[in-house]
């Protein structure tokens, strides 16, 4: 028995792609899981990409987590100051997986240059600060040293520096507006020893990075007093729960506010990606199968007449489809290694050399992000595997209504 299966296998191998029929259908059907794993892995790849990439330039800015003074919230600008000596600071001990608690303080203000002059807001930040984020988008120059005596050193975006024509090391006047608009506004000479271009339009064109004890002294605090604090988790998919323990870790005077409840608009609009991302995966899979339905009915036509042989050889039905379906599989198998090997091709051209742009004030990126997984990978590929091999169990149930007897006859 095994030897007559072993035959019918080889028989289907070797005239699959000979026949005038069905040759042209099972080139079609292997394009057809080749392209539907293409896009697939496009979909997942920049879809979770560019989520990954607005989340991490959101909390470049703001930190993932927020705490502040109840006055302050859902503004730009601190306006009452919180004291440093909180139990949570420099290290949260309560609360596990904080990466860093650092604080800041933000201030409106004015640049002005000998020919132009546009608001801005002032971020004070302290040694405390994590620079992570400045790095990777860091274009020009050096990062600022807030570690010793003030200094009057300030990170600006491209942005900036195209609009207001202030280069890498040029100093430059900043004015500030005191309590009493009848005096004379404060004002700061800042250097741009650092560059940036983050790519996030809203951002770029309004923040300048600099010492916090500018803010402190501009606003009459003590050394103590700060706008607020900013803590960096370590899984961004805990957000809402650590936003939670933080809030009921702090003092009754504090509020805590993540990113996600800051900024609902951009977090609902990137949240539609999953659902698209989900559209795309099951039309593919269906596309993909529906070929293999195709390919594989064509391949029962036309040994029919093999199938009755077998069956009158005493092969069960069972044993018979087993051999269409491994058949199948490795057409499955065959589109999934080219559909793959084009696809990492595509993504990886597209990670390191960024082709594909995007216009940074509709996406808030200015190329399209790739995220790369392994284990997204892997599961894209048994999923579709899987789901088409179950879709083709379908049509070998066909091979249960052949009748031996009519079927050596078939031509």
């Amino acid at each position: 028995m095994n030897y007559e299966l072993f035959i019918a296998k080889r028989i289907i191998a070797a005239k699959q792609y000979k026949s005038s029929i069905s040759s042209p259908i099972i080139k079609i059907a292997i394009i057809a899981i080749a392209v539907g794993i293409i896009v697939m892995m496009i979909a997942i790849a920049t879809g979770f990409g560019l989520q990954q990439k607005i989340r991490e330039k959101l909390s470049g800015f703001n930190g993932h987590i927020q705490i502040t003074n109840f006055d302050n919230n859902n503004s730009e600008i601190t306006l009452n100051p919180v004291s440093k000596k909180q139990d949570f600071y420099p290290e949260f001990k309560n609360v596990s997986n904080i990466k860093n608690v650092q604080v800041f303080a933000t201030k409106g203000g004015i640049i002005r240059t000998e020919f132009d002059f546009e608001g801005i807001i002032l971020k004070g930040v302290s040694s405390d600060y994590d620079w992570t984020f400045f790095k990777e988008y860091l274009v020009e120059g050096t990062l600022p040293d807030f570690s010793k005596e003030v200094s009057n050193d300030v990170l600006i975006s491209e942005e900036i520096s195209n609009r207001l024509h202030i280069n890498l090391g040029d100093s430059f006047n900043i004015l500030f507006v005191k309590d009493n608009p009848s005096k004379a506004p404060w004002l700061r000479v800042v250097k741009a020893v650092g560059i940036y271009n983050s790519g996030f339009q809203e951002f770029d064109e309004n923040f300048v990075i600099a010492d916090i004890r500018h803010i402190q002294k501009m606003n009459r605090w003590s050394e103590d007093e700060v706008g607020g604090f900013e803590v960096l988790i370590s899984d961004f998919d805990e957000i809402n729960k650590k936003s939670d323990e933080i809030y009921t870790e702090t003092a009754s005077t504090l509020n805590t506010q993540s990113i996600v409840e800051k900024y609902p608009g951009i977090f609902e609009w990137i949240s539609l990606f999953d659902n698209n991302i989900y559209l795309i995966i099951v039309i593919m899979i269906l596309v993909a199968g529906i070929n293999m339905i195709t390919a594989l009915l064509v391949l029962i036509l036309e040994r029919t007449q093999m199938i009755g042989i077998l069956k009158a050889l005493g092969s069960t039905n069972v044993s018979i489809r087993k051999v269409f379906l491994y058949n199948a599989g490795y057409l499955i198998l065959k589109g999934l290694f080219w559909g793959n090997l084009i696809g990492l091709s595509v993504l990886l051209i597209q990670k390191y050399f960024g082709i594909i742009t995007l216009n940074p004030e509709t996406y808030y990126v200015s190329e399209a992000p790739v995220y790369l997984d392994f284990w997204y990978l892997i599961l894209l590929n048994l999923g579709t595997l899987i789901l088409c091999l179950l879709m083709l169990i379908i049509p070998t149930v066909l091979i249960s209504k052949i009748d031996p007897v009519k079927s050596i006859k078939f031509e």
